[in-house]
């Protein structure tokens, strides 16, 4: 009775797997986020890798004649330029994708070797964009927010208070708040203990909190140190005099705006080379287009009463 035990009457899982058509699924990068900064902002094209940000010199000189019909003399003007505007010029996000021609030629089926490696690469090097849209020291966000524009919390956690201040700095038709996601957990928890609930707004898909009507927009690449963040408000497009997202148009292979793809060739090693570069700059027009709220404090929680009546 012990050998009937182990005696095989049917096909086993293991070996019948052999001959099974496996369900895969295409490489998967965790890295990846919905990078909503670089889907809200207005994007303009840049001849030469350079935009010039022209301003009004003396907009408080400039006079106008308001009145009576009565006849007298008009005043005489004129606006004047800055002689030494600032320029951005374009920064480039760049890497050489090396793929063995042995392995596209005999494992692409079914995901393309190729495609999927491009795919990831291109896909990290839009995350690098979006953290330097953010970070750069010359031209990201929070680089070039005026003094002027800045504020601090008044309690070390973010209150609709601060919120409200921020808005007082960009009045003007302001889009959206940009912030880590931690700022916008700890906003939530100081709106549930005031009893105001901020509410919901869905955007490309996604649901959103808001405070005035404005979308608290999160990305991971707001740097977050000694548990403190920051609350970025500010206003987009260039027609509104805001902030706005610069690239290079027409580049030879060109896969989309800013962003190109071009075979290098293969090597004696029979490797295969692809050139991957991404121009992308960032101007604030005015200074009234961006403020920041800073030492926003994310680790503080509200202790509640576990008693019943």
């Amino acid at each position: 009775m012990a050998d009937d035990k182990n005696i095989r009457r049917a096909l086993g899982d293991a070996a019948a797997r052999q001959l099974a058509n496996v369900t895969k699924t295409a490489p998967q990068l965790s890295v990846i986020t919905p990078r909503w900064l670089v889907h809200l902002l207005q994007w303009t094209p840049v001849e030469a890798g350079i935009y010039r940000v022209n301003k009004v010199k003396n907009p408080g000189e400039v006079e106008v004649a308001c009145g009576d019909q009565a006849e007298n003399e008009l005043p005489d003007t004129f606006v004047d330029y800055v002689e030494n505007p600032r320029e951005y010029h374009l920064n480039s996000v760049t890497t050489i994708l090396d793929v063995h021609t042995r392995v596209s030629d005999l494992y692409s089926s079914p995901f393309d070797q190729i495609k999927e490696q491009l795919r990831l690469t291109i896909e990290t090097i839009k995350e690098k964009q979006e953290g330097e849209l953010i970070n750069n020291t010359d031209y990201g966000l929070l680089a070039n927010v005026d003094k002027s524009q800045r504020i601090s919390t008044k309690t070390g956690a973010p209150q609709p208070d601060d919120l409200d201040e921020l808005i007082t700095k960009v009045w003007k038709e302001p889009a959206f708040f940009l912030t880590h996601p931690l700022a916008i957990a700890a906003f939530g928890r100081e709106c549930t203990r005031r009893g105001v609930p901020p509410p919901t707004v869905s955007l490309f898909g996604s649901q959103f909190l808001t405070w005035r009507g404005l979308p608290l927009i999160p990305s991971d690449k707001v740097p977050v140190e000694n548990n403190k963040t920051k609350i970025l408000l500010m206003r987009v497009g260039e027609k509104r005099q805001g902030v706005v997202g610069l690239y290079q148009p027409g580049l030879v292979g060109e896969q989309s705006p800013g962003l190109s793809v071009r075979f290098m060739g293969i090597g004696r090693n029979a490797i295969s080379s692809y050139l991957i570069s991404l121009y992308c700059s960032l101007a604030v027009l005015t200074e009234d287009a961006l403020a920041v709220l800073d030492n926003v404090e994310v680790n503080k929680y509200h202790a509640y009463s576990d008693t019943y009546r």
